[in-house]
């Protein structure tokens, strides 16, 4: 996995405001600081913040939710303590819509679908199972996909999340054979050259906690021969 440059010309700011933040995070980033000791992407969109305001004291950012670390995609951050609150029950009551875009290896079974399962999450391992039906200390799991576009070797979907699991996506295509390009954990023959999956927070839309105006934010796909075929 290559290491995060702590660089602030590298942050690409979706939408910003007095309350909030939101940024396209680039596979390999993670949101919070963890064991690995990599920077960040909430101390970049700190210090990106303190460089253009000009803010010589702490700057206050609250992560609001995260994305895997080989993921691409829309992260929101709160930039008050009023708007963190507001966010996170937005979040947690489901009333922001996600939208994902994923590449995968095999068609799926059908051009559109409901898939409903139960997942299992195996700590040691990082990983979730998917089950068919309700297993002990399982959680309810349903998401929509789409097929949107035949690739030369690929199949490009788009999903839309009714609930937010762990590696809910990745477990869900991988129990129907949709297996995501580059993600080894659930059963890719090959990994990508940068560790990246290809999988992308491509769509979010939700009200704004604190002005009520709607807000629909798309965040562009990385550059890569294969997302580049997706556009």
């Amino acid at each position: 996995m290559s290491k995060i440059i702590s660089n602030t010309s590298n942050l690409q700011v979706l939408y910003e405001d007095n309350h909030i933040i939101i940024v396209n995070k680039r596979p390999g980033d993670i949101v919070q600081g963890d064991k690995t000791g990599d920077t960040p992407l909430s101390e970049i969109v700190k210090a990106y913040i303190a460089k253009k305001y000009n803010k010589p004291g702490a700057v206050y950012l609250g992560v609001v939710h995260r994305l895997d670390r080989p993921t691409s995609g829309i992260v929101v951050f709160a930039r008050t303590s009023k708007a963190l609150p507001r966010l996170n029950a937005l979040f947690a009551n489901k009333d922001a819509k996600k939208t994902y875009w994923t590449v995968v290896k095999n068609p799926p079974p059908k051009k559109q679908d409901t898939l409903t399962h139960w997942l299992k999450r195996n700590t040691k391992q990082n990983k979730s199972y998917a089950y068919t039906n309700e297993v002990p200390d399982s959680k309810k799991a349903v998401l929509e996909y789409k097929l949107l576009k035949k690739l030369d070797n690929y199949y490009l979907l788009e999903i839309d999340l009714h609930t937010g699991r762990h590696h809910q996506i990745r477990s869900q295509l991988s129990s129907i054979g949709c297996i995501i390009k580059g993600d080894l954990k659930y059963g890719a023959d090959r990994s990508n050259k940068d560790g990246s999956i290809h999988l992308h927070a491509r769509k979010l839309s939700f009200i704004h906690p604190v002005k009520k105006e709607q807000l629909s934010i798309i965040a562009p796909l990385p550059i890569d021969p294969v997302w580049n075929d997706c556009s």
